[in-house]
């Protein structure tokens, strides 16, 4: 198992919190002020965690790129040469389908990309690689979905990318080779920003295609005071997508800024 994949289970929340209250209890006796404030975080942090105002304050401020209107769909062709579709994820064998599935993530990204393809005409490329080092690759799953569900081929599966900067260096390779330097890219909104960087710094010329917009109102009762626990699963995507936006712009540099 990927030692990265460890470390952001506990140093992450949630993970992070049930340390924090892991630890209250630990220092109750030697050190009750540490324990009380381990205690005050840990709950503290679980309870904004899953709020779904805080799902909607954070995504706002990753969500920088604006969305593609319907009209604008069938002129893609004219700034592109190609849908590139980023995995995100799958679900190992599901007995109602009979095998592995894309994730719900993903294939929110295959159907509007599914769209946007029937829509300007331009070839398809997914983009993702083995789940935990296991096959089928995410690319190879998306694929099948469009095809047998859109009536949709793909030229291009590029497998081998386990991160969003190889999804981006490994899709170009392919796509450099055809002699194509312009790709619409189809992601989740607060994805987006991290995506489109990491391809225009393997030298592509991107137009953003987000979908996926989870700072819109998120129409709750009491507006989204409330604890919830799908918002504990968004809270956790949109906290990890901000580290992983500011770690890339540190440690990752490519032709273009070379």
């Amino acid at each position: 198992m990927p030692i990265r994949y460890i470390l952001k289970q506990f140093f992450l929340p949630p993970g992070l919190f049930l340390l924090l209250l892991l630890a209250a209890w630990w220092l109750r006796r030697r050190f009750p002020r540490l324990a009380t404030g381990c205690l005050v975080l840990g709950l503290g942090g679980m309870w904004l965690f899953s709020l779904p105002v805080v799902v909607e304050s954070l995504a706002r401020m990753l969500e920088a790129e604006r969305a593609l209107n319907e009209p604008q769909w069938a002129d893609l062709a004219r700034h592109a040469e190609v849908i590139v579709v980023l995995g995100g994820g799958r679900e190992l064998a599901d007995p109602g389908w009979g095998a592995d599935q894309p994730s719900l993530l993903a294939l929110e990204r295959v159907r509007f990309a599914a769209r946007l393809a029937k829509a300007s005409g331009l070839p398809l490329l997914i983009s993702g690689g083995l789940h935990y080092g296991v096959p089928p690759s995410e690319a190879a799953l998306m694929a099948e979905v469009l095809a047998r569900d859109y009536d949709l081929p793909v030229r291009w599966q590029e497998g081998l990318s386990r991160t969003t900067w190889e999804n981006a260096t490994h899709s170009a390779e392919l796509l450099k080779a055809a002699g194509i330097h312009r790709v619409v890219l189809v992601t989740q909104a607060w994805h987006m920003p991290r995506s489109r960087w990491s391809f225009e710094q393997a030298g592509l010329q991107v137009v953003s295609a987000p979908m996926g917009f989870l700072g819109t109102p998120n129409g709750r009762p009491a507006g989204g005071w409330l604890p919830e626990g799908k918002a504990v699963w968004q809270n956790g995507l949109l906290l990890n997508e901000a580290i992983g936006l500011l770690g890339y712009r540190l440690f990752y540099r490519g032709p273009a800024e070379q």
